[in-house]
């Protein structure tokens, strides 16, 4: 059955959206984005927003897919911030800041899979094991830091030297320590994994649309996807293994991510997919992405 989840984080808020754009709070500062996905109109006036907003990112490009800009930023908008997380035992804290691709260093619709991370990794302990988990396209690690919190022995895989340095300062901010980091593309990594027959626990995949891995190598969604599970397949542990693969791409399906896995894994145990989301104060609801999950116990 398909699923709408919304996190409960207390550090964050979407205030309005509308018109291409969101107003959201990170902590204690207010961010003005382009969201392509917000096709209706503001409920805020624009005076509004402008007296909210801390930073207003403004494309460089008329393009609502283009997400190259720069930051407008009033004086009290510093260059970083740390906001934080918690679920159960887990206190995450994260270091955010305004990036020329309009992004700050967290995805908190995640956090919903943070919390599912979090809890299979406290299933797999039981028999006294520590689970391997293997997380691709691994961003600012959050995903990395709920598995890590959970006990497990994480290897995150990004292509992007700076972002695996900005995630090891998250881990740091959050009293964590012992993650495996690897600067590679993700692709090329699997690939050698499977060579070497190394088996893991529990697999995050959050591929973005297109990409560029750390020697140029080009990733493009719809033509990779397929043989980056059937890799995966290879590597997840076929007895207790989980999975968790997130689609941001407009006009994918949780159905679509669904049905890859399916072919790609065979059986999959306890599924859950669909749509991640936030609600704006007054009440519109914002798609930020599909997911697609299963455990086997």
């Amino acid at each position: 059955m398909t699923q709408l989840l919304t996190p409960t984080f207390p550090d964050y808020e979407l205030i309005d959206s509308g018109d291409f754009e969101k107003l959201e709070r990170f902590g204690r500062y207010i961010t003005r984005r382009p969201e392509p996905q917000a096709i209706w109109h503001k409920s805020l006036t624009e005076a509004e927003w402008q007296r909210m907003a801390h930073a207003s990112f403004m494309r460089t490009s008329s393009s609502k897919s283009d997400e190259r800009g720069e930051w407008q930023r009033k004086p009290s908008m510093p260059d970083r911030w740390v906001v934080e997380y918690s679920y159960k035992q887990m206190h995450l804290r994260m270091r955010l800041g305004l990036t020329s691709f309009k992004h700050v260093g967290i995805f908190p619709e995640q956090a919903a899979n943070w919390n599912y991370i979090y809890d299979r990794i406290e299933d797999l302990r039981q028999d006294g094991s520590t689970p391997r988990v293997l997380n691709l396209f691994a961003y600012t690690g959050g995903a990395t830091l709920a598995a890590r919190a959970a006990g497990a022995e994480v290897t995150h895989v990004d292509s992007v030297k700076q972002v695996v340095t900005w995630s090891r300062e998250n881990m740091e901010q959050s009293a964590l320590e012992g993650v495996r980091w690897i600067v590679e593309d993700a692709l090329k990594f699997v690939n050698r994994e499977v060579r070497r027959g190394n088996i893991y626990d529990g697999i995050i995949l959050d591929p973005p649309a297109y990409g560029r891995g750390a020697n140029g190598e080009k990733w493009v969604l719809e033509e990779n996807i397929g043989e980056m599970l059937e890799c995966c397949a290879k590597l997840l542990n076929p007895d207790k293994g989980f999975l968790v693969l997130n689609l941001y791409s407009m006009g994918l399906s949780a159905l679509l991510s669904r049905t890859a896995l399916r072919q790609a894994f065979g059986s999959t145990g306890e599924e859950q997919s669909g749509e991640l989301y936030f609600s704006d104060r007054h009440g519109k609801e914002l798609p930020l992405g599909t997911f697609c999950r299963f455990s086997r116990r």
